[in-house]
């Protein structure tokens, strides 16, 4: 296990777990997992520990999400069940952390996408700054957004989630706070004053003397999308778009337009599925096993060939249009099991 890719600092009453993969923007690969794991369990019961915080080493990035060529890599060696183990365990881990008995703080400092999210979006008090850049981009390599990021989307206002999961779209401080992505937003300069006092006082104390900060560019408000993509289906949603005279709907158009039409679908049935799931667990499961299933489709390896290792940003979906994806095959990745379940919950009510 590399586990210097993950530096472990206990300083008065803060644990400090602190990224360290900066030429990876801190993609999360299993030593690091386990390492995060270890250290949360070992925490747990320690009365010394008070307070968790996790942050990155990096002012570029918290976290980019799991090591996608790694996860290729062990798909293609070791079948299905190998290369969603990540996956597994990144999920996993984000369900700990969200009920983690002990207030946990993280700095969404830079870049936070995917597994990022999962690692920093479901804690207790989760702060952004300036620099914050979050997102869940998974639909342009093939898969849907994860690691509770649809837990996140589907309480997002209005139908703003259904956007940000389908186009990927980044969010600055002030729309991740609006979309439930994040609490309170600090100038990046303040981490380590917000650090030191975490140190010698109570989470939720630091947390209520932080300033306001002037908002940052909202974008489109949810009244505006809302014709758009109140749309039944993915055909008729890019029928909208088209139509739509505003500047935002182009990008939203250009953005699709990268992405996987099979994981657009799925995206959109997904998020709506989401919505009707009580709680994180249930959607962590409904996640995994989403993506279980896009792993075994070839739009997966070819969206990271295209996107990650030749780079030449023209992968060859299948299908290439979202009007040629089968609503079966839609229906049978949301109501079929693709790998063995996480075991979070005992029956998802659109599993039983």
């Amino acid at each position: 296990m590399d586990t210097g890719l993950i530096h472990i600092n206990h300083t008065g009453r803060l644990g400090r777990i602190t990224l360290n993969r900066p030429t990876a923007l801190n993609a999360l690969n299993m030593d690091m997992l386990a390492c995060l794991d270890t250290c949360l369990r070992a925490w747990r019961d320690d009365p010394a520990i008070e307070t968790v915080l996790i942050d990155s080493a990096s002012p570029r990035a918290f976290c980019a999400g799991g090591d996608i060529r790694a996860i290729r890599d062990r798909l293609e060696t070791g079948g299905l069940e190998e290369g969603a183990m990540p996956f597994r365990r990144s999920y996993r881990l984000a369900s700990v952390l969200a009920g983690y008995p002990k207030p946990v703080v993280s700095f969404m400092d830079g870049i936070a996408m995917g597994g990022g999210i999962g690692l920093g979006g479901h804690v207790r008090y989760r702060i952004v700054t300036e620099r914050a850049i979050l997102a869940m981009p998974e639909t342009a390599i093939a898969l849907t957004p994860d690691a509770g990021g649809s837990y996140l989307l589907s309480r997002a206002p209005g139908l703003s989630g259904l956007r940000l999961a389908l186009t990927g779209g980044r969010m600055n401080a002030t729309q991740a706070i609006d979309a439930g992505f994040a609490d309170r937003m600090a100038p990046s300069g303040t981490l380590d004053a917000i650090r030191h006092a975490l140190t010698h006082l109570p989470a939720g104390q630091v947390m209520d003397s932080l300033p306001p900060c002037p908002p940052m560019d909202k974008g489109p408000d949810t009244a505006a999308i809302a014709p758009v993509y109140n749309a039944p289906d993915m055909p008729e949603l890019l029928r909208r778009l088209q139509a739509h005279p505003a500047a935002w709907a182009r990008d939203d158009l250009t953005a699709m337009g990268r992405a996987c039409p099979f994981s657009l679908c799925l995206t959109l049935a997904a998020w709506h599925a989401a919505r009707d799931l009580p709680d994180l667990d249930h959607v962590l499961e409904q996640e995994f096993q989403l993506v279980c299933h896009l792993l075994q489709r070839p739009d997966f390896t070819e969206g990271v060939r295209a996107r990650l290792i030749d780079k030449d940003n023209a992968p060859h979906w299948i299908p290439d249009r979202v009007d040629a994806v089968r609503p079966h095959d839609i229906a049978a990745c949301l109501h079929g099991h693709a790998c063995q379940p996480l075991g979070l919950v005992t029956a998802s009510p659109d599993r039983q």
